[in-house]
């Protein structure tokens, strides 16, 4: 494990661990900027040539205190700007995909931000054909795509004209999210840009109920058309959204590392995730962005565990949970959820 979360009850030794690590698992809510550790940061700045208000690694992480999601997000940015050429977005990649293999993840459908790299004067081809290159050198151990995020901060008009740009790589790109400050920024204010990849034939998820009300994941299903929700930790308040996401297994990619970091739920044991798993809801566990909050997917599901005294069946549902939730098609889904079968079988 990698964090200090996970020395902290929930490293190696844990009871679960060996599980957690054995369970084949998808993870669905991580952006590829946010697992840039602050080793590699401070090496591409210096190849780069990149000024970063830090003098040390030891010194971005100890600025890793977060009062909300706009702090982080600050630092993120900051962090994102050492990021230049094709090969940086390779090992970048390459970095998070040797975790997440490590922590038993054998699906992984990663947001990026074209919008932060482009608005610095870097091509939308550098990212993609970088990331691409990453995916490409871990292809035998692990499946993946790539999924672009609109900035929600930035005009929807911004949105559209970032898909755009995209077309010529659409190939290679699986769907689109959004992402970034939530607070304000309703989803209804992308409608066009979503439109847009629906014509595209891409997949449409969203952020939604992580700052933002309950009725921020209704406008994301009714308005946007999303298939999957990124958070959805407010949708706990509404009952009848719960009942909805139950019935239409409408899943929910909840990362709890990162709720606690951003004070979203500052208390795991309050964390709604068990709540809605309980009720039926296809809950997922993910890291989000793991540099900064952490841990990677295998520490957020010991903490998780660790918080609500969550049992191995939990365990193993979180997992077939994660493969059912993948965009991947059924002929690609068995064959996990059948390892998944043997390995309950097991316990």
């Amino acid at each position: 494990m990698n964090s200090d979360d996970a020395n902290s009850g929930s490293g190696p030794g844990h009871p679960l661990g060996g599980l957690v690590r054995r369970l084949p698992k998808a993870e669905l809510h991580l952006h590829i900027e946010g697992s840039l550790e602050p080793e590699l940061m401070f090496e591409l700045a210096m190849k780069n040539g990149v000024d970063i208000p830090f003098e040390s690694p030891e010194e971005v992480r100890a600025a890793y205190e977060f009062e909300n999601l706009q702090s982080f997000l600050d630092i993120y940015y900051q962090g994102m700007a050492v990021l230049r050429t094709e090969d940086d977005y390779r090992r970048l990649m390459v970095e998070y995909l040797d975790r997440a293999i490590d922590d038993g993840v054998r699906r992984a459908e990663i947001f990026f931000d074209p919008q932060g790299h482009t608005e610095r004067g870097v091509e939308i081809g550098v990212v993609i054909d970088g990331l691409a290159a990453g995916q490409a050198d871990r292809a035998d151990m692990v499946s993946t795509d790539l999924i672009l995020c609109f900035l929600r901060h930035l005009p929807g008009a911004d949105a559209v004209a970032a898909l755009e740009a995209a077309i010529p790589y659409v190939d290679r790109l699986l769907g689109v999210g959004l992402d970034s400050s939530e607070a304000g920024f309703p989803p209804t204010l992308f409608t066009e840009a979503y439109e847009m990849a629906a014509e595209l034939g891409l997949q449409r998820v969203a952020h939604a109920g992580e700052e933002g009300p309950a009725d921020y994941i209704r406008d994301a299903l009714d308005v946007l058309g999303v298939t999957r929700v990124d958070h959805g930790v407010r949708s706990i308040d509404d009952p009848d959204l719960v009942a909805r996401l139950a019935a239409e297994q409408i899943p929910l990619t909840m990362c709890p590392l990162s709720n606690r970091r951003l004070q979203v739920t500052p208390d795991l044991s309050r964390h709604p995730l068990k709540r809605l798993l309980d009720a039926g809801v296809r809950v997922t566990v993910n890291s989000d962005d793991p540099s900064y909050f952490g841990g990677y997917v295998g520490d957020n599901y010991l903490a998780i565990i660790d918080a609500l005294d969550l049992g191995a069946d939990d365990v193993v549902a979180l997992a077939r949970n994660s493969i059912l939730a993948s965009f991947l098609d059924d002929a690609a889904k068995q064959p996990l959820l059948d390892e998944i079968d043997v390995i309950a079988e097991s316990l």
